[in-house]
């Protein structure tokens, strides 16, 4: 990549040097210039965070650490995992059925390792198995080597990799403005899509070679952050445009557009360029091996063996899209037992049901449950403090949704099992009888904002879920609370700063709610296990230690396996008084907080596994 890099300055500077009569101090200026360029067109980003929100994670991390952990969280990890359902496949049958699919497309590009070596000074990992992984970072395709992980696969990517982008003096090369949200997906592996275009050099037609920037959010005047630019804007290539200076380092690839400029604004949906040179390049599993993989974070995987589920038991999930852990604890059950699943939101509810469906499961019942109302009080309410009985009704309440155009008298059932997907189809199936033919531009302008923002509750998908009015206590051997989170460990991430103090100490208040309802429904001996995907010490080691303090027959407990590091133990003073209470000594080694900027590469994230002990005194 460097000598790419160097090979392209050289070629810029013997165009200069080739033009007669180049005098001294023509040819320094030549070199600022080529040089600026070289930054300009690049992927060097820096994220932005909230002044006090940055003062508290250097004080939680250290400077230099909370640096690293910012500059990690710009880029991808190095690797896609993907977790094998084992209920269908053999990870050697799937390694080698991608080997086929990755043979088909191509050479492969320069790939990099995970160096389990440099981590296991922070973990458990057995040394053999560390050298075992080790040897097989040379493979673009590995299987997990740790004990109990081995349906797990590793599918290595590659990059930062430098990209000609086709600079001359004065010609600045094509470009396509993409927003923040579209970039971060391009980096994950996505196209462009038109919605996420937001502006464009003149003159391009399709067919076109372009270079891919992006528009980060910039503080305002009031004191929020925002574009400020409008949606089809004419990009010069000048100093004059908007935003130019800051898009310095931040081009995230090359690609071909799919439409001229007039098409990518007048369409509202659609590929707008095809990225074929990227800076981070990781294979795209779309449609891949359906029903027999699932890509999932490590750390998420982690999480739910974390729980240790065991066949026959009852396990619920409490806010369980889109699925992912639900289905690998139903996989680690072998489909024997039953895991309820519960979600606020009747669209992802519908998504857990079809991803159970696809994977071929049945022991997954699913729930629309809001998490802070789990618990059900004998006069029919819900509570955060009452516990109650009611054996007659299964131990949950329901009612019957109907979201969506299904005004057709058939009674709802829960979809769960292989029947999901088939049932779900036959549901959405019934069109309007007298739908418009004319389509008016309110229309297409909420079309528009709903392909961006995703479905609101009121365009719900149409299928039929469960309404449940909460669980009775005890009435769970191991409960997963993946609490919604402030996220600020997802990667890659290039906008930070519309978290403050106060936004982060509400997150763990509302996470508190939940926890207080979750280690109700835990019957005594069983488990809970608590995670979230930040790097917020206040929604990790405080709520831990909230839980400890506020329920004593709650104890950490061992994860297996463990290799995630140690949590933050102490506290943290904030200038207006408030005290923030973490691990005390000896607890930091029984939770797991994976960073972002360490040698394993995963996101950031935080497990924390509580035994729930005789609750004779609550």
């Amino acid at each position: 990549m460097r000598k790419k890099g160097r090979d392209l300055l050289a070629a810029f500077r013997q165009t200069f040097l080739t033009l007669q009569n180049m005098t001294p101090q023509a040819e320094a200026e030549a070199e600022i210039q080529l040089n600026a360029a070289s930054a300009r067109y690049s992927y060097n980003p820096i994220l932005r965070w909230n002044p006090q929100v940055e003062d508290y994670f250097i004080k939680a991390y250290g400077s230099l650490h909370f640096a690293q952990i910012s500059k990690a969280l710009t880029r991808p990890s190095c690797y896609s995992c993907i977790r094998v359902n084992t209920l269908k496949s053999t990870s050697d049958a799937v390694i080698e059925k991608l080997q086929e699919i990755m043979r088909k497309s191509g050479p492969q590009n320069d790939v990099v390792g995970i160096n389990w070596k440099e981590n296991k000074a922070s973990n458990d990992i057995d040394l053999d198995m560390v050298e075992k992984q080790s040897s097989l970072q040379n493979e673009s395709i590995t299987k997990c080597q740790i004990p109990g992980l081995e349906y797990v696969v590793f599918v290595k990517g590659s990059g930062p990799h430098e990209i000609d982008y086709g600079y001359l003096p004065d010609k600045p090369p094509k470009e396509v403005l993409v927003s923040r949200k579209c970039a971060e997906a391009v980096l994950r592996g996505a196209q462009v899509y038109v919605p996420g275009t937001m502006a464009c050099s003149s003159h391009v037609e399709e067919g076109d070679l372009v270079a891919v920037s992006v528009a980060v959010e910039q503080p305002f005047p009031d004191g929020g952050w925002g574009l400020g630019i409008t949606r089809g804007t004419v990009l010069q290539g000048l100093p004059t445009d908007p935003y130019h200076f800051e898009r310095n380092g931040l081009y995230i690839g090359q690609g071909t557009t799919m439409l001229s400029r007039a098409g990518i604004f007048r369409a509202s949906q659609g590929i707008a360029v095809d990225m074929n040179n990227r800076v981070f390049k990781l294979p795209s599993f779309y449609d891949v091996l359906e029903g027999e993989i699932f890509l999932q974070n490590l750390p998420s995987i982690i999480a739910a063996h974390a729980l240790d589920p065991q066949k026959g038991e009852r396990i619920l999930d409490m806010c369980a899209a889109p699925g992912g852990k639900t289905t690998a604890i139903a996989i680690l059950m072998k489909d024997e037992g039953e895991v309820i699943a519960a979600d606020r939101s009747h669209n992802k509810v519908i998504d857990i049901q079809k991803l159970a469906a696809e994977l071929g499961l049945t022991c997954i019942t699913t729930y629309k449950l809001d998490a802070l109302k789990a618990v059900r009080k004998r006069n029919g309410s819900s509570d955060t403090t009452t516990l109650c009985c009611n054996k007659d009704n299964n131990d949950v309440v329901n009612q019957r949704s109907d979201s969506g155009p299904l005004g057709n008298g058939v009674s709802s059932t829960t979809i769960v099992g292989s029947n999901a997907d088939t049932t779900f189809k036959e549901n959405v199936s019934n069109e309007k009888a007298n739908e418009r033919t004319y389509t008016s531009k309110a229309d297409i302008r909420k079309n528009t904002r709903r392909m961006r923002n995703g479905p609101g509750r009121n365009q719900s998908l149409g299928g039929r879920v469960e309404n449940s009015k909460g669980f009775l206590p005890n009435s769970f051997d191991r409960v997963l609370l993946d609490a919604p989170c402030s996220a600020l460990g997802l990667r890659p991430r290039l906008f930070a700063g519309e978290e403050t103090i106060e936004s982060l100490r509400n997150h763990g208040k509302y996470q508190r709610r939940m926890f207080d309802q979750a280690v109700q429904l835990v019957r005594p001996g069983g488990v809970l296990v608590y995670s979230t995907c930040t790097i917020n010490p206040g929604e990790n080691e405080a709520l831990v230690r909230y839980a400890l303090d506020t329920y004593k027959f709650l104890s950490l407990a061992p994860q297996h396996p463990r290799i995630g590091g140690a949590g933050l133990v102490g506290r943290c003073e904030f200038p207006d008084g408030y005290v923030e209470e973490w691990l005390k000594p000896g607890e930091e080694e029984l939770v797991q907080r994976f960073d972002p900027s360490s040698q394993l590469d995963t996101i950031g994230f935080f497990i924390a596994k509580f035994a729930v002990g005789p609750k004779d005194n609550i």
